[in-house]
């Protein structure tokens, strides 16, 4: 097998392990995370209809560099701000395949720091 497929599989793998543990509800919707080296999404799911409640990335705020820690905290609070105008206050946080590290912990502490109990 070659190397990017083995990359790529071990990657999935993660993601799935991190994911059986982590289903979104209405009450209670999941923080999914997709980071790539420009820009910055964050969006909340709810699993049991499998709709997306709202979405946030340093794409949409317009800002000159969205792929640094900068860009993931404003994301953070964009998000957090369009869930309380849901009235959501509670939300359970899915890392993907990525490490709580850098940028997804900047989000994850933004959203925090906003109001939204993870």
């Amino acid at each position: 097998m070659s190397l990017q497929k083995t990359i790529a599989r071990r990657r999935q793998n993660r993601a799935f392990r991190v994911r059986k543990r982590v289903r979104g509800s209405a009450v209670r919707p999941r923080v999914t995370v997709k980071r790539t080296n420009l820009h910055f999404y964050a969006q909340l799911i709810d699993d049991e209809t499998g709709r997306t409640l709202c979405a946030a990335s340093s794409l949409a705020l317009d800002l000159a560099y969205g792929g640094n820690v900068a860009a993931a905290k404003a994301v953070g609070e964009a998000l957090a701000q369009s869930a309380k105008g849901l009235q959501i206050t509670k939300a359970c946080f899915d890392r993907g395949s990525y490490r709580y590290h850098g940028r997804v912990k900047a989000l994850a502490e933004a959203l925090r720091a906003a109001g939204l109990q993870l």
